[in-house]
């Protein structure tokens, strides 16, 4: 199983944003086309990813949105946002709430997230483009990738991260956060994992 955490720290801890703007739900619009791109195949979703998604905006955070696909699971690319909306709304404080098949929230913050996966004995590769190139690097088949939305990482607890985690980088340009999902994805789907 390979996980993503893709942290946002403007994107929206309720459910009460509007369909009509993503952009202004805290960029909304990047988490959902991440949940795409780490998912979605022509004609299938994967059953090889477990995302971990860590929003810090207003009003209440930190949120952690864990989505595993299952085979109960509907997800439609369609509706995305609204699957987001309807875990948010779900939210109860205190509990780790299974809002759909494979669809949890809870209150934690992104460095916890993080610490509960190295205890479970996961390597944690943090996308730089200063990293070591994806195609060099010695990847386990159980690793957590971390994606920063447009703004990155806080940078206290990037500090933190980087004694306990590796960079890798997807090469020399910069891309979407969504689009690092699609290539990371492929590299691990040609070494077989």
């Amino acid at each position: 199983m390979r996980h993503f955490v893709y942290f946002s720290g403007e994107a929206a801890t309720s459910g009460n944003f509007s369909f009509d703007d993503l952009m202004i739900a805290g960029r909304m619009d990047i988490a959902v086309h991440f949940i795409i791109n780490a998912f979605f195949l022509s004609h299938s979703l994967r059953d090889d990813v477990k995302l971990h998604l860590i929003f810090y905006g207003m009003p209440d955070p930190p949120k952690h949105i864990e989505i595993e696909i299952k085979k109960e699971t509907s997800l439609s690319k369609k509706d995305v946002a609204g699957l987001l909306k309807r875990i948010l709304y779900k939210y109860k404080p205190g509990m780790k709430t299974e809002v759909f098949p494979g669809c949890f929230i809870e209150k934690k913050s992104f460095l916890k997230v993080i610490e509960e996966l190295i205890k479970q004995g996961k390597k944690v590769f943090i996308l730089d483009k200063k990293g070591e190139n994806i195609r060099k690097a010695k990847i386990p088949e159980e690793s957590v990738f971390l994606v920063g939305d447009h703004n990155g990482f806080p940078k206290k607890e990037l500090k933190r991260l980087k004694k306990t985690s590796r960079l890798i980088s997807v090469g020399p340009r910069v891309y979407f956060a969504s689009q690092i999902a699609t290539l990371v994805n492929n590299e691990l789907d040609l070494r077989g994992f």
